[in-house]
């Protein structure tokens, strides 16, 4: 439902977005959907089984934070982790999306951090609640610009890496992903519906740890982009 400015009783939030690369525009952001345990070396330094089923969680869409920008530490964690990944950027939907037309859905790439409350995740995860609380919190979804795929191509290889003041935390390979970005946008289509402004954050290599206010991270990934942030002491 949408309606006329002048309709609302408070004034509209700030529609979020994602810059592009090279330019002046920006990529509008309907919902952030992320995937979990989708490189075999991550599952397992988390303790998992590497033959479970992709699995989807939600971040707001003003999680996001741009390239050259800084994350205020999050209150009520000792334990935040970053998570580098490839980001993917819709330029259309639908539901039961077929394997063929997944790529069709795509408008580009970028990089993001999945930046994790690690404790509260694993408190959550062990008392059978979501997990929202361990990942949708303010400021944990950074977002380097976007290229667009008819610039780039759609990527299924290239390093990724992050590298916390300089020293390389993670270091992997977008082939080493279980799900591939179609595949992921098959499985998730069966789920919701999606449309154009959606962003799917594909899951992040093993190297996860803890980062704490005054990191620099630094991410790339070959062929599609960089990112830089830096976290920063808690807003009082």
């Amino acid at each position: 439902m949408s309606a006329n400015a002048n309709s609302y009783v408070i004034t509209p939030p700030t529609q979020a977005a994602i810059a592009v690369a090279g330019t002046d525009k920006m990529f509008p952001v309907r919902r952030i959907w992320c995937v979990g345990r989708n490189y075999e070396e991550h599952i397992r330094e988390m303790g998992h089984d590497v033959r479970d089923p992709p699995f989807f969680f939600s971040k707001p869409a003003d999680a996001i934070v741009a390239d050259g920008g800084n994350v205020p530490y999050p209150p009520l964690t000792k334990d935040m982790h970053h998570e580098v990944e490839l980001v993917v950027a819709l330029k259309s939907g639908g539901r039961n999306i077929k394997l063929a037309d997944a790529l069709g859905c795509i408008w580009g790439y970028g990089v993001g951090i999945d930046l994790t409350r690690r404790d509260l995740q694993i408190a959550s995860r062990d008392m059978k609640r979501p997990w929202e609380i361990g990942k949708a919190f303010d400021a944990s979804a950074p977002c380097g610009a976007l290229q667009p795929a008819t610039k780039i191509g759609h990527p299924s290889k290239g390093r990724i890496a992050l590298r916390v003041n300089g020293q390389v935390r993670q270091d992997g390979d977008l082939a080493q992903m279980i799900w591939s970005v179609p595949e992921v946008i098959v499985k998730l289509s069966e789920m919701v519906e999606l449309a154009a402004g959606d962003v799917i954050m594909t899951g992040t290599p093993s190297g996860v740890a803890a980062t704490i206010p005054g990191d620099k991270l630094e991410c790339e990934i070959a062929g599609v982009g960089k990112l830089i942030v830096t976290i920063v002491e808690p807003v009082n």
